[in-house]
Order: C-alpha cells, then structure tokens, then sequence
C-alpha cells in the first residue's frame, strides 16, 4: 500500500495565527487540493495528521471541527481528491499528551490503523514539528514554503534528508516523478 500523510494547516490550507475555527477560514492553498487527486490517481491513500489545540483553547468544538473537515473533503471530491483518513490531536501544549506533534502519537495510531510501517511514508509539513514526528516514526520528511515554512526552513534544525519544496503542488509533482523514474529503471 502506498500512503502519504499530510498535515492539514498550511500545507492543504492556508494557515492563520489565530487559527481556523470555522469553515468560512478555511481555504485550500491553490494547487493543493489537485495534488491530492493525483496523489490519488497514483494509488497513494492520503491521511492527514494535524494538532487542533483549537479544541483545548476553546476556540471551536468539536462540531466546527467536524464542519472545517466537511469542507475538505467536498472540496477534495469536486476536483477527484479523496482523503482517506483525518487524525488530529484535540489537546493544548501543557497537557503532555503522545498525540501532539512533534510527539510520534498520531503516526503510531496511522500505522496501527493501517497495519503497515511507516519506514519510507513520505510526510508534508509546513513546521518543524510535523517533520519531526514524522522523521521519528520512520516517515521521509518534506518541508513545503507555504503556510509557516519559510519560517521553518530560516529557523533550520530540520530532520536529515529534508527535501523542501514550494508547496504541496511542488511536492507532489517531485515524488511521482521519482515514482516513475524507480518504477521504469526497475522494470528495465
């Protein structure tokens, strides 16, 4: 089985300091929405992995949470995209949880859910936090420049064998082309 796991904010969407606690705030990142189609088309199941500590802060319930990923998934399907699962950690900083990037808790839970290891699950982040829960989970991070990664990238400190591109787009076009490249030298 061939996965990818994205985060959502900033990487699918536009990311806000404040935070997206309503549907209406969000906005897929243009380009991105099409990359998980082809994504699609290639055989990837896409998941998503994303810290909501909206939900301790009380920013927005669980319903609003539920209502953002209702627009996701309608927007995805009207362009042939298709998310395969939604994983989200619901807690704040302070509660210590394994859940919370950059903890690996979420990624444990997806190859649990999968029954697959992570090892070579290519991950897309837009913050050091997700790569690194990714990287210690066995995943091949991706850095992308939209949403907080150029921050990230000037910030440095990233998981070895970070490949950064502009946005998921960018990311996506790179890793089925490296697909087919594989696939043709093998078959050769």
């Amino acid at each position: 089985m061939k996965l990818i796991i994205l985060d959502r904010d900033g990487v699918i969407n536009h990311d806000s300091p404040d935070f997206i606690k309503s549907p209406a705030e969000w906005i897929p990142v243009p380009g991105s929405l099409e990359a998980i189609a082809r994504l699609n088309q290639a055989g990837y199941k896409v998941v998503v992995a994303s810290n909501q500590s909206g939900i301790a802060r009380e920013l927005f319930d669980m319903a609003t949470l539920n209502a953002i990923h209702q627009k996701l998934h309608n927007l995805a399907q009207q362009v042939g995209a298709s998310i395969d699962a939604i994983f989200f950690c619901p807690h704040a900083g302070a509660d210590n949880c394994d859940c919370r990037k950059p903890k690996p808790g979420m990624f444990t839970e997806i190859s649990q859910r999968y029954k697959i290891s992570l090892k070579g699950v290519p991950t897309v982040g837009d913050s050091l936090r997700d790569l690194q829960a990714g990287f210690v989970s066995g995943c091949i991070p991706y850095l992308v420049l939209t949403g907080k990664g150029e921050k990230t990238q000037a910030t440095g400190g990233l998981p070895p064998g970070t490949m950064v591109f502009p946005d998921l787009a960018a990311m996506v076009n790179h890793l089925l082309k490296s697909n087919a490249a594989a696939a043709s030298s093998s078959a050769s």
